[in-house]
């Protein structure tokens, strides 16, 4: 008979415990606790003889009805000592509790009060009613996860069987809003106006949203920006807030090509079949000379006369340069490149476009030799006295590889005009012919007649006619 109560006892508890939490209309929370049952105190004994005290389990459901007030039903089953004659009798009660805590908002420490009405039952097929009052404590070891110690005074219907239930156990909330409760976050100073008052917002002079405690998530990607590698483009969660537009795992700050999917080994691009028209290892799509066979480091254009400057870049590609010239010669070395320099092959100042400044006593000669070149009278043979100069002159030209020399014939007024200037013609060539027969190549050298046309003294003089009679020799850039 005691078997068959005590499991419909037993049913009756578990039944009302399951359709208070199948009926809940928000997330629940779970006890468990050990019990240390005191039934001696009130009959005589010792309310600090914790050996006596009997022991006992309970299970517990919460559902939080505000944010201060929680209703507890828990389920215990233990053992009691009642009297001297009844030991170790069996107890199985099943209450509805209401949990009240001091604080409401979440807390390390949150302690409560208690009070409610059970149903026990204990042996003998006995059913009494106990009314429990207590205090409790909920202490936070985890998020929605408590250390709980909980005494109560149990007033009993039933006579000589008032008692005190003392528990330690453990306490988890499914639902930390269902313990905690939404703060009103508009409530208070809000900084930055986004809703969330400063005492709740994470992020208070920046506007967010309540998502991610008041701090901004720019691009509403689900990332919060300081999580967010890529705070003003939306992006995934699994990249940090960046994207992978054509979906093929590469980002798209990496990805060579962003909008087309390929493996990450080909930098996030499509391999595509490989080109190479003229044969020089360079693909056509990376080759900037794609019909003419060139060198990788060119990208595949050609550096024809190997100078380091590819083809393309070089203004004088046939011939070895400088880049400083854009690939042209400076052959001389003096600053000037080959095209600009009027005597290549000789070192000059700029000054006198890469030319040898002439020097003082090579011009004075030149000057010299004005007066110092003589001929036959009327004729255009030259006196031997006119050798030592010519032979100075034919030394000038060697010095100065790069000149060229503009020999000019002169007469003065006298006679016809034609014959002057066949004679001065003649002269001239004469000293042309002369320094030819000393090796200076007649590519160096030009001769004309000019007459008396040109008159360097007055013809009306004696002196002045004898000057007017010359032959000039002008060093010119050869280029």
């Amino acid at each position: 008979m005691k078997a068959a109560l005590y499991l419909k006892f037993l049913y009756c508890c578990v039944f009302v415990t399951l359709t208070l939490s199948v009926s809940a209309q928000a997330p629940l929370g779970i006890s468990f606790k050990r019990l240390f049952l005191d039934y001696q105190t009130f009959q005589g004994g010792d309310f600090g003889a914790f050996l006596d005290y009997r022991d006992g389990f309970e299970i517990g459901i919460h559902k939080p009805l505000t944010d201060r007030l929680t209703l507890n039903v828990p389920l215990r089953i233990g053992l009691g000592s009642k009297t001297k004659e009844v030991i170790n009798e069996h107890i199985i009660s099943l209450d509805a509790q209401a949990h009240y805590y001091f604080l409401p908002t979440p807390k390390k420490f949150k302690p409560y009060i208690l009070a409610g009405v059970g149903g026990v039952w204990q042996g003998k097929d006995s059913i009494n009613l106990q009314v429990p009052v207590g205090l409790g404590l909920d202490v936070m070891i985890a998020p929605n996860a408590y250390f709980n110690i909980q005494s109560e005074f149990r007033w009993s219907s039933a006579e000589n069987n008032n008692n005190f239930n003392h528990g330690i156990g453990f306490k988890y909330f499914f639902s930390r809003a269902v313990i905690d409760s939404v703060p009103n976050l508009s409530a208070g100073v809000d900084t930055d106006m986004d809703g969330i008052v400063n005492e709740f917002d994470a992020c208070p002079t920046v506007p967010g949203i309540a998502a991610f405690a008041g701090c901004p998530d720019t691009d509403n990607d689900g990332v919060q920006d300081i999580n967010d590698d890529c705070p003003l483009v939306a992006g995934l969660i699994e990249y940090r807030g960046c994207p992978d537009t054509d979906g093929d795992g590469v980002l798209d700050s990496v990805d060579k090509c962003p909008n087309e999917s390929g493996p990450a080994t080909n930098e996030g691009c499509p391999i595509r079949e490989v080109k190479d028209t003229d044969g020089d290892g360079v693909s056509d799509d990376l080759d900037l000379c794609p019909d003419v066979k060139g060198e990788a480091k060119f990208n595949g254009c050609p550096d024809t006369d190997k100078d380091g400057i590819a083809d393309p870049s070089d203004k004088c590609p046939n011939v070895a340069g400088l880049p400083a010239f854009g690939g042209c010669p400076d052959t001389d070395k003096d600053g000037i490149e080959d095209s600009k320099d009027k005597c290549p092959n000789t070192f000059g100042p700029v000054s006198n476009n890469g030319c040898p400044v002439i020097e003082a006593k090579d011009r004075e000669t030149l000057s010299f030799a004005m007066k110092a070149v003589q001929f036959e009278l009327g004729k255009a043979t030259l006196k031997s006295e006119s050798f030592t100069v010519l032979n100075q002159i034919a030394d000038i030209m060697r010095k100065y590889s790069d000149y060229k020399l503009n020999i000019e014939g002169h007469t003065d007024n006298t006679g016809n005009a034609d014959v002057n200037k066949r004679l001065s013609e003649s002269r001239a060539k004469s000293c042309y012919d002369y320094l030819i027969k000393k090796g200076i190549p007649a590519s160096r050298m030009s001769f004309k007649g000019f007459g008396a046309a040109r008159p360097i003294a007055n013809n009306s003089t004696y002196s002045g006619r004898t000057l007017n009679r010359r032959v000039e020799f002008n060093l010119v850039p050869g280029n």
